[in-house]
């Protein structure tokens, strides 16, 4: 049996984890061995997690390929349901978009990565489908420019330190002294607008939620595609709405929040 680290966390736990996480939509079904391949698992341990996964109901078998069930969700939607800020935003997300017409959306930080934790959409703008969980680069990103901007030196220097830039879009870059450049503007501004930086085609405008002392906590946007609208619009339409959404959830969370 795994042994608690001296930092008192289990290693069995974390392997059944990393065994959920192999799952994905381009691998929601797999076999033990492609299970044990993703996870780096010896197949025996691999094959131990995976029935007693299936036997507390989080996955399903057919007797070859492994699956999660919906009981997975409730993992999530834990977190989603103990956080006040979700609850708040949702219905000034969904008044968000039917003012401009376009997909809204709230992300948090999470290591590297931004995580989708409420998001309205309208049309389908990336080649990826974002669902809440979705996670994106947090450097190539409108929201997580705005979330990284607020990050103190140190933090942010921990940040570059275990983050792996890349290039992702002809757009984007993957030079530190670039993003820390725009991370400087978005700081002087209070905003970000990202131009197909993520990806050919998208354009998305952010702002960041506060506490009542000034933290920022997350960030939202509204996303669209260059064929739909051009930066001109993205400052003179978009921008505005989703600093005053922004500021009005900022408040929602001061009213309730003591």
């Amino acid at each position: 049996m795994a042994q608690p680290s001296e930092t008192g966390a289990v290693q069995s736990f974390i392997r059944g984890l990393d065994v959920l996480r192999t799952f994905s939509p381009e691998r929601q079904r797999q076999t033990l061995a492609e299970v044990a391949t993703a996870s780096g698992l010896a197949r025996a341990t691999a094959r131990r997690f995976l029935h007693t996964l299936v036997s507390i109901g989080y996955a399903g078998t057919d007797g070859r390929e492994f699956w999660l069930t919906p009981r997975v969700l409730e993992l999530g939607f834990s977190y989603l349901s103990s956080q006040p800020l979700t609850s708040l935003a949702q219905p000034r997300l969904e008044e968000l978009s039917r003012s401009v017409h376009e997909s809204s959306s709230m992300s948090v930080l999470d290591g590297p990565d931004i995580v989708y934790v409420c998001r309205v959409p309208v049309r389908r703008i990336m080649h990826v489908d974002i669902t809440l969980g979705t996670r994106f680069p947090a450097y190539a990103t409108s929201m997580g420019r705005v979330l990284l901007a607020s990050l103190s030196p140190a933090e942010l220097a921990d940040y570059f330190e275990r983050t792996d830039l890349r290039k992702i879009a002809p757009e984007g870059t993957a030079s530190e002294t670039e993003i820390r450049s725009r991370l400087d503007k978005v700081r002087e501004q209070g905003w970000c607008i990202v131009d197909q930086e993520l990806e050919p085609g998208l354009r998305s405008v952010a702002a960041p939620v506060r506490k009542v002392d000034g933290t920022v906590v997350a960030a939202i946007n509204i996303s669209t595609q260059t064929a739909v609208h051009d930066t001109a619009e993205l400052h003179s339409q978009f921008l505005p709405a989703v600093i005053r959404t922004a500021d009005q959830i900022s408040t929602d969370l001061a009213l309730t929040l003591p």
